[in-house]
Order: C-alpha cells, then sequence, then structure tokens
C-alpha cells in the first residue's frame, strides 16, 4: 500500500528537452515506476534512438519533436499529444542551454537564445499543457531550476537569470492554478554529470573546487535526480505545491 503513493502506472509523461542528459534520465525513471512517457527534443535521430533504448527495456514511448521555444509550435505539439496519445498527466520542463561568457561580452543573441529555452518555453508549453489539465482538474507540472536560482557565479550571469526566473514562474503557475486540482513545483539540480556539464567535468580545476565547495564533496549522477521527480508526480506530494526542491549535495547550505 505504501509503495501506491509513488506509483505511477497509467499516467502518461511529456519530458522535454528528453534525448539524453537529464531529461533522457527523469523519462526512464517514470517509465520505471509505471508511466508512459513522450520523448521531445529538436533532433528527431537522437528522439528516436531515445526512444529506442526505452522501448527495449519495456516500456512505452513516444515521440514528439515540437520546438518547445516557438509558442504556436507548443500548443500545436501539446494538442497532438492529447488528440493521438491520450491525456498528459505529468509534464516535465526539463529543455535548457548553457552558454559562457563574461558579463560584459555577452552577445546579445546568446541572451535572447538562452531566455527562449531555458524561461520562454516553460511558460509556452506549461501554459498549453495546463489548459489541458485545468478542465480534468488534475495534473503534475514539474519545471527543471538549478542551485543557480540562488547561487551566482562568473560566466553565467544570463543562465543565473533565467533560472531564477524558473523558480518564480513555478510559484506563479501555482498561484494561479493550484485552485484547479494542479500541482506544480521545480527541481533544482546541483552539479550533475550532464553533456551540458561535460567540460566543467573535464576540467580538473573546477572539479577540484566543486568537490570542496560541496558537501557532499563530488559530482551528482542524473540517476540521482529520479526520485524527486517521482515524489513530485504521485500521489505522494499531493498537497506540495509552488516548491522548490533543491537536489544538489548540500551545496545551497553554504551560502
Amino acid at each position: 500500500m505504501a509503495f501506491e503513493l509513488f506509483d505511477l502506472t497509467g499516467a502518461r509523461a511529456l519530458v522535454t528537452g528528453s534525448s539524453q542528459g537529464i531529461g533522457y534520465a527523469l523519462a526512464e525513471g517514470l517509465a520505471a515506476h509505471g508511466a508512459s512517457v513522450v520523448l521531445n527534443g529538436r533532433d528527431q535521430a537522437k528522439l528516436e534512438a531515445a526512444a529506442a533504448r526505452l522501448k527495449a527495456a519495456g516500456h512505452t514511448v513516444s515521440v514528439a519533436g515540437f520546438d518547445v521555444t516557438d509558442a504556436k509550435a507548443a500548443q500545436a505539439g501539446v494538442a497532438e499529444i492529447e488528440a493521438s496519445v491520450g491525456a498528459i498527466d505529468i509534464l516535465v520542463n526539463n529543455a535548457g542551454m548553457q552558454f559562457r561568457s563574461p558579463l560584459e561580452d555577452f552577445p546579445a543573441d546568446k541572451w535572447e537564445l538562452l531566455l527562449a529555452t531555458n524561461i520562454s518555453s516553460t511558460f509556452y508549453v506549461g501554459q498549453a499543457v495546463a489548459r489541458h489539465m485545468i478542465p480534468r482538474g488534475r495534473g503534475k507540472i514539474i519545471n527543471i531550476a538549478s542551485v543557480q536560482s540562488e547561487l551566482a557565479r562568473p560566466g553565467i550571469a544570463p543562465y543565473t537569470a533565467t533560472k531564477g526566473a524558473v523558480k518564480n514562474l513555478t510559484r506563479g503557475m501555482c498561484a494561479d492554478w493550484a485552485k484547479y486540482g494542479l500541482q506544480i513545483n521545480a527541481i533544482a539540480p546541483g552539479y550533475f554529470k550532464t553533456p551540458l556539464n561535460q567540460a566543467l567535468v573535464d576540467n580538473p580545476e573546477f572539479s577540484s573546487w566543486l568537490e570542496k565547495r560541496t558537501p557532499a564533496g563530488r559530482w551528482g549522477n542524473v540517476e540521482e535526480l529520479v526520485g524527486a521527480a517521482i515524489f513530485l508526480s504521485g500521489r505522494a506530494s499531493s498537497f506540495v505545491n509552488g516548491h522548490t526542491l533543491y537536489v544538489d549535495g548540500g551545496i545551497t547550505t553554504c551560502l
């Protein structure tokens, strides 16, 4: 009986940016707990390869290759899933990118790209999915924030700005949509070994700094985010709303 709080059997989850890294790990974890998953991304070949791996493991998987940074594409993509695959019970807004540069030299086009990918996509897909969830009176939305929602580090100020916005958009979504039976929360990963962070993982100086800075003394592995996603997707979190859950090895305790 206790495990029913974390059982996702019969639920359908859309995970954006899920052909690799954190998004793929979360999709795999949700599927392992009973959910059917819809993978999203812009590279169709990578999406199909990711779906094939999950299907080979016995999971129920669909692919939806729309551009989450385009409002009309997001609306149409979500509508197509709802019509042809089925109702979306869980949304994981994971699509994101990083670009590093001293702030005084930060290119304006990269600023716009970060805004579109990291925060506008969260709004566009979140709104599109919520419009279907609200009439049903239920739904789970999980936005992927970051330790950079709380911290700052040289060279990534625009990324920090977008992830701070994700945290507050999560609160705003809760303020507007909790009354309709939706739970909207965020997961804020610390420093994880992902393709996005590979340059930092491969940098001995940075890795040494991180291990000293993080109470757990190491990088995170993407599989360690799955438990938080399962909790926020299932009945166990039925009265958790507008919350940002930091999964960071304790780094935000040492401000």
